[in-house]
C-alpha cells in the first residue's frame, strides 16, 4: 500500500514538473518571438511609410509649374502627356494624370497605352473632391480603369486668379511591396479607419473587414467606388488581449504599429503554434535528460547493491566504478558549463544585432524622406531648365540615387533580403571606392599605393556592398596613419587560385593584440567618443560573409593588415567589358 502511494506521488510530481517546464518554456519562447517580431515590424513600418510618403510632395510641386497650370486650361496637352510619361518612366509610379475642374482627365502619362486615363471622369473620387476644396490628400482605392489597386495623391491646380482650375494626381503601385512580404513568408496586413484590409501578404485577407460594416460606411465606400465590386466580407477575427489574436481559428502573437498619415494600422502576426512546438521540443529534451538521469541512478544503485554482496575484490570494483561515475559527472558538468557560456555569448551577439537592426531601420526612416523630397524637387526643376542646368541636375540626381541605394543597404540588418549578384571587375570596384575617398585622401596628405591584377579579374557580388567594405577598411587605415610619421597605405589585389585577395595595410599603431573576433563585434571601437560607433567592421564582416568570402586581420611589421578574400567569377559575356587600369598606381598628395 505504501509502495503504491509512493508511485502515485512520484507520478504526480513528474506531471507537475513537466507542466511547469512546458509553461515556462512557452513564456520564454513567446517573449523571444515577440522581440524578433518587434524588430521586423519596425523594418516593415519604415518600408511602408517610405513608399507612401516618397512622392507626397510631387503633386503639389507639379501643380505649381506653369506647364501644368496652362494644361488645366487646355493649353499644350500633347507636350504635357509626353512630359508626364517621361517622369513616370524615371520613377516607380504607375501613372500621373491631370483633370479639369469637372474630374475629366485631359492629360495622362499613359496616354499611349491601350488602357489610358484620358477621357475618364474621376469626379466621384474623394481625393478629387478634397483637391477641389484646396486640400492635398491621399486615398487608397482599386482603379476603375485598370482594376489594379493603388495609393492616390492629389493636389489642386490654381489659375492666375488663384481659383482651382484642375487637379493633378499620381498613382503609387503597392503590389510590389505586398509581393515582398509574401515572398519573405511574413503574415502582415494593413487596415484603414473602417477596419478594412487594404494591403496584405495573404491574398485571401485583402479587402476583408475585421468588423461588420455599417450601412452608412458601406454607402460612403460605394459612392467613392473605393473597392470596386469586392464584397468586403468579415474575417473570422477575434482580439484576445493586447498581444494576442485569433484569425481563422488559429492563435497568433499580434503586434501593431500606427502609420500616422494615412491613418492606417500595420498588423504583424506570429503563429503561436511555433511557440508551442518549440516548448514541446524543450519538454521532450528535458524528459530525455530526466530519463537518462533516472537510468543512471538505477544503474549506480544496482552497482552498489552488487558491490555490497562481495568481499574485498568487490569493494575495489565498487571504488573504481564510483571514481568512473564521478569523472563522468565532472566531464558532463564541464560540458554543460561550456554550452551555457556559448549560449550566453550567442544571446549577447543576437541582442547586439537586434539593436543594430533597430538603429538601421531608424536611420533609413530618417534619411528616406529627405532624399525622396530632393528627388521630387529635382524632378520639378527639370521643367524649363536650360541645357547646362539639366546637366547639373542629372549629376545631382545620380548622387541622390546613390545616397538612396546606400541607405537601402542598411535595411538588411533588421531582416536580410537577397541582393542582385553580378560579375564585378576589380578595377571597377577600386574605381568606385577611390571616387568616394579621393577627397579624404588628399585632405589627410596620405600616400596611397594601389596594385591591381594585370589581366581583367572579376568577382561575383554586389558592387555597392563590396565598395562599402573597401571604403571602411581604407578609412580605418587613414585614421590609423594620421598621427604616424609615415603616412602611407598599400592596397593590393592579387589572384590566388580561385580567389581574389584584397589586402589593405597601413603604417599605423597596429591592432594592439586584438583579434578579428574583437574587431568585428558590433559597437567595438578604439576611436574617441564622437569619432565612430564601432559598426564599420561588423557591417563589413556581415557583407563578406554574405558573399561567401573570408575576412582576416593581423599585425604586420609596420601596422595593421586587413585581408578580404572573395571567390572569383567568370567575365561577363558582353564584349564591351571595362578596360583595366595600370596595375601599379600611386595616389596621394605631393
Amino acid at each position: 500500500m505504501r509502495q503504491n502511494k509512493r508511485l502515485w506521488v512520484t507520478g504526480a510530481c513528474l506531471i507537475a514538473a513537466m507542466a511547469a517546464v512546458f509553461f515556462f518554456a512557452s513564456v520564454l519562447f513567446e517573449q523571444s518571438e515577440r522581440q524578433k517580431a518587434e524588430a521586423r515590424l519596425s523594418l516593415y513600418h519604415t518600408t511602408l511609410t517610405d513608399t507612401l510618403h516618397r512622392y507626397r510632395h510631387l503633386p503639389d510641386v507639379l501643380a505649381k509649374t506653369q506647364m501644368i497650370r496652362s494644361g488645366a486650361l487646355g493649353i499644350g496637352l500633347e507636350r504635357i502627356n509626353q512630359r508626364l510619361a517621361d517622369i513616370t518612366a524615371q520613377t516607380d509610379l504607375e501613372a500621373i494624370y491631370l483633370m479639369d475642374d469637372t474630374g475629366m482627365t485631359i492629360a495622362a502619362s499613359n496616354y499611349g497605352n491601350d488602357v489610358s486615363f484620358i477621357g475618364q471622369n474621376y469626379g466621384f473620387r474623394p481625393y478629387f473632391q478634397d483637391a477641389l476644396d484646396g486640400k492635398q490628400t491621399g486615398f487608397f482605392a482599386i482603379g476603375v480603369t485598370t482594376n489594379r489597386p493603388g495609393y492616390f495623391l492629389a493636389a489642386p491646380v490654381y489659375d492666375h486668379r488663384q481659383q482651382v482650375s484642375g487637379v493633378i494626381a499620381i498613382k503609387v503601385d503597392l503590389t510590389a511591396l505586398t509581393r515582398v512580404w509574401r515572398d519573405a513568408g511574413e503574415l502582415l496586413f494593413v487596415t484603414n479607419p473602417d477596419q478594412i484590409t487594404v494591403l496584405s501578404s495573404v491574398p485571401d485577407w485583402e479587402y476583408q473587414s475585421l468588423t461588420d460594416i455599417s450601412p452608412e460606411t458601406r454607402a460612403e465606400i460605394d459612392a467613392g467606388r473605393q473597392f470596386a465590386n469586392e464584397p468586403l466580407h468579415a474575417l473570422s477575427w477575434r482580439k484576445s488581449n493586447d498581444d494576442s489574436a485569433r484569425l481563422d481559428g488559429r492563435s497568433y502573437v499580434h503586434l501593431t504599429r500606427d502609420l500616422g498619415e494615412p491613418p492606417w494600422v500595420l498588423h504583424f502576426l506570429v503563429p503561436k503554434s511555433q511557440v508551442w512546438l518549440n516548448a514541446a521540443a524543450t519538454l521532450g529534451a528535458a524528459g530525455i535528460v530526466g530519463l537518462l538521469l533516472i537510468a543512471l541512478g538505477l544503474f549506480l544503485r544496482a552497482r552498489r547493491i552488487k558491490s555490497a554482496l562481495t568481499i574485498s575484490q568487490a569493494e575495489r570494483r565498487k571504488l573504481r566504478a564510483a571514481n568512473a561515475a564521478l569523472n563522468r559527472q565532472i566531464e558532463e558538468r564541464r560540458a554543460a558549463e561550456r554550452r551555457a557560456e556559448k549560449a550566453q555569448a550567442e544571446l549577447q551577439q543576437a541582442n547586439k544585432l537586434a539593436a543594430l537592426g533597430q538603429l538601421s531601420a531608424s536611420v533609413t526612416h530618417e534619411l528616406g524622406q529627405p532624399i525622396s523630397a530632393m528627388k521630387n524637387f529635382l524632378t520639378a526643376a527639370e521643367f524649363g531648365a536650360t541645357e547646362g542646368e539639366t546637366t547639373l541636375i542629372n549629376q545631382i540626381s545620380r548622387l541622390v540615387r546613390r545616397m538612396e541605394s546606400i541607405t537601402r543597404e542598411l535595411r538588411f540588418f533588421a531582416r536580410p533580403s537577397p541582393s542582385k549578384l553580378e560579375a564585378v571587375s576589380a578595377s571597377d570596384l577600386w574605381a568606385g571606392t577611390h571616387e568616394l575617398l579621393e577627397a579624404d585622401i588628399k585632405s589627410a596628405d596620405v600616400a596611397l599605393t594601389v596594385s591591381l591584377p594585370e589581366e581583367p579579374t572579376y568577382v561575383r557580388g554586389n558592387r555597392h556592398r563590396l565598395e562599402q567594405v573597401l571604403v571602411n577598411l581604407v578609412k580605418n587605415a587613414l585614421f590609423a596613419v594620421l598621427e604616424s610619421g609615415d603616412k602611407h597605405i598599400d592596397v593590393t589585389f592579387v589572384k590566388i587560385e580561385n580567389w581574389l585577395e584584397i589586402t589593405v595595410s597601413d603604417h599605423g599603431p597596429g591592432l594592439g593584440g586584438r583579434t578579428i573576433s574583437d574587431l568585428r563585434e558590433p559597437f567595438h571601437t578604439t576611436r574617441a567618443s564622437g569619432e565612430g560607433m564601432g559598426l564599420g567592421l561588423a557591417i563589413s564582416a556581415a557583407i563578406i560573409s554574405e558573399h561567401q568570402g573570408k575576412f582576416l586581420a593581423k599585425d604586420g611589421e609596420n601596422g595593421a593588415i586587413f585581408t578580404v578574400s572573395l571567390p572569383l567569377a567568370e567575365a561577363p559575356s558582353s564584349t564591351d567589358a571595362p578596360s583595366e587600369p595600370n596595375p601599379e598606381t600611386t595616389l596621394g598628395t605631393q
